[in-house]
């Protein structure tokens, strides 16, 4: 990662991850592309994939859990997983007065093939704009992704329904022209693939689960965009639940194990990033409101093998916890 200033001088340029490791070493793909593998995989294996199934209603009973559609069909099953994202509708039957709310700063995404900025190889740059913030990734086909994060107040649902791609570029481009960095002439090069969305969040401590249904993903925890961890925080969500399930002697044991693994490295990532868009300081860990403590690296890596068992793993922590409590 390249960090330059609004005058476009380089502040740093460090390493992202640990390239040596496949197990954290960064890679950089189309959201499309993500989704498409997920779900090949999922064909691949057998499980069926519906499309076009609007959910209207949840009904909870002692044995099951029935997904209720808007085409009049049903799903039954022994769970209900609400993966269903930032306006999720799973939400409602676990908090129905939980809804994101505006972190501070309106986000536009766009990529051009007709830029040609500076560019090392596997490379993201950042820019710390004077009036924005910017980032960018060329890819090896010479595509030019980028992002910019705006501060102000949010733009009106109406207008982001209804706005051009011209009338985002124009609406960003005087934020970025005073700064002598490549942001403006990547956005003026960019010609239809802009959009713009307010970046929000939702807040911490909300509920994730009742009785057999389930929040994963932005649906429980979605983050502002600052830190770009959404697809990864619903990725380690995904196994850590599934391990969960697995390990654990019964299906409230797993989902109670999955919230006590998962809530303290998401909030984590929700305090940090909407610190980041609302250009506060982050906080230090001692002062009142500082980010709940984040598992490292080699915690997360543990967590994530598929052999482990997370609910020995986490039991006999409990025990050892004890131990010294009362030797």
């Amino acid at each position: 990662m390249q960090v330059l200033d609004g005058a476009g001088t380089e502040l740093a340029l460090v390493p992202l991850g640990e390239a040596g490791d496949p197990l954290l070493r960064y890679r950089c793909l189309r959201r499309g592309d993500l989704g498409s593998g997920l779900q090949s995989e999922a064909v691949r294996r057998g499980i069926a994939v519906h499309h076009g199934a609007r959910l209207t209603t949840v009904q909870e009973d002692t044995v099951g859990v029935t997904a209720h559609f808007a085409d009049g069909s049903t799903a039954r099953g022994d769970l209900l997983i609400g993966a269903d994202g930032l306006n999720s509708s799973v939400r409602g039957a676990i908090g129905p007065a939980v809804g994101p709310l505006y972190a501070g700063q309106r986000v536009f995404y766009g990529y051009t093939d007709a830029a040609s900025p500076p560019a090392g190889e596997a490379r993201i740059t950042m820019i710390r704009g004077s009036a924005a913030a910017f980032g960018y990734a060329v890819s090896p086909g010479g595509e030019t992704y980028w992002f910019a994060r705006v501060s102000g107040e949010p733009l009106p649902a109406e207008e982001i329904a209804h706005g051009t791609p011209a009338e985002w570029r124009e609406l960003l481009l005087p934020s970025l022209r005073e700064d002598a960095t490549p942001a403006a002439d990547i956005v003026a090069a960019t010609a239809d693939d802009v959009l713009v969305t307010n970046a929000t969040e939702i807040p911490i401590g909300t509920p994730w689960r009742s009785g057999r249904i389930l929040l994963i993903g932005d649906a429980a925890h979605a983050a502002s965009p600052a830190t770009g961890q959404g697809a990864s925080m619903a990725l380690e969500d995904a196994v850590i639940l599934a391990k969960c399930l697995r390990d654990a002697p019964d299906t409230a044991s797993a989902l109670a194990l999955h919230e006590e693994l998962r809530r303290p490295r998401v909030e984590h990532n929700i305090t940090v990033s909407g610190t980041i868009s609302r250009g506060a300081p982050t906080p230090s860990p001692v002062r009142r409101g500082a980010p709940p403590s984040r598992p490292g690296d080699d915690e997360l890596v543990r967590l994530l093998a598929w052999e482990s068992d997370v609910w020995a793993a986490a039991r006999g922590g409990e025990q050892e916890q004890q131990e010294k409590a009362h030797p």
